[in-house]
């Protein structure tokens, strides 16, 4: 595993303006080419986080999930993000996870957002996701999953005796400014209690809920110190993870060989 090199694309999306996003947030990442390995999105990010916006999700045949197909193609690096797309079994807030290859991993949000009644218009998701990528192992989530450790404890990984099943949580978000303290809170919870690299990417600006979102984004170490963190402006960083660094914080402090047996179900 070597070192891995992420973006945290911290942008005031348009609301209910797809192809204005793409636009948007492709002209922001258009320079990353060859600096960085994975970019990440924020929540909904052709969108914003609405409710109203089933009535135009997309399906896996639509021309979000092409783009950033032709993103990662164009940067050579992983792209991930999410959206609202349209299957079956209804519409999930589903993350998009795009390698250089053509390859394209998915994740739907687990824990849908009460408060604003995204359960009453969204399906759940009922898996976790682990992408390997460069390396690492990691494992993707969306915004109010923060709030459950539980469902992103990691474990040790019955495939790969002694190791644990992710070295790197990803959210992606549109967390109001209104709760930056726990957003900030959380993001280095989970970091020090998996012994892990954390990377936390909100949106900024104000929605056509009239909501205020401090962006806030960041990537924490696994002792749970900021190795980048972003204010309330449209930004663009790059930070490198150093794998040297937190297998070392492993082996020095196995927390995780005194952790509880359990399974998700």
């Amino acid at each position: 595993m070597r070192d891995l090199r992420i973006s945290l694309v911290q942008g005031a999306t348009r609301w209910h303006d797809p192809a204005g996003n793409r636009d948007y947030y492709g002209h922001l990442i258009a320079s990353l080419r060859g600096i960085t390995d994975l970019v990440l999105l924020p929540e909904t990010f052709t969108s914003g986080f609405s409710n109203e916006a089933i009535g135009s999700a997309e399906t896996m045949d639509g021309p979000t999930v092409s783009w950033i197909r032709e993103q990662a193609a164009k940067l050579g690096a992983a792209v991930a993000g999410s959206v609202q797309l349209r299957t079956d079994e209804g519409v999930f807030n589903r993350l998009l996870f795009a390698t250089p290859d053509g390859g394209l991993q998915t994740y739907d949000k687990r824990h849908l957002f009460r408060y604003a009644k995204e359960h009453e218009r969204y399906a759940a998701g009922r898996e976790r996701l682990t992408v390997e990528w460069k390396g690492w192992r990691i494992c993707p989530m969306v915004c109010y999953d923060l709030r459950f450790p539980v469902f992103s404890r990691n474990r040790f990984d019955v495939e790969r005796p002694g190791a644990l099943d992710f070295d790197l949580l990803l959210y992606v978000a549109n967390w109001p400014a209104a709760r930056a303290y726990p957003w900030k809170t959380l993001l280095r919870a989970r970091a020090i209690e998996n012994l892990c690299y954390v990377a936390g990417l909100n949106r900024v600006g104000s929605d056509g809920n009239g909501l205020s979102y401090s962006g806030d984004s960041a990537v924490i170490d696994f002792l749970g110190h900021p190795i980048s963190e972003c204010t309330d402006e449209e930004v663009v960083v790059t930070t490198t993870l150093q794998a040297a660094e937190l297998a070392a914080h492993r082996e020095r402090f196995p927390a995780m060989l005194d952790g509880d047996s359990f399974e998700l179900r």
